[in-house]
């Protein structure tokens, strides 16, 4: 199982799109300032959870939320605009 996740740092206002094998290990490496670009943003909490059945499927569904229309769907999902 593969899930895509979306992270968000309500501190500084920024979201993270990614996929991975082990959610948990994964959140838990970003909370713990081992990826790059997150470490700077901690704290992160999960916002989006998403499970497909294929990597492919994972990476496919990461990229349409990372595009302009799926960061769109995210800001307006932490605004409380998506049911």
């Amino acid at each position: 199982m593969f899930t895509v996740y979306v992270l968000y740092s309500k501190y500084y206002n920024k979201i993270y799109i990614g996929q991975t094998s082990d959610i948990d290990k994964r959140i838990a490496e970003h909370n713990a300032g081992l990826s790059g670009y997150t470490k700077r943003y901690i704290p992160w909490e999960i916002i989006l959870t998403e499970e497909f059945e294929t990597r492919s499927q994972s990476m496919k569904r990461e990229k349409e939320l990372k595009s302009e229309r799926g960061r769109r769907f995210i800001w307006e999902l932490l605004s409380g605009g998506v049911r």
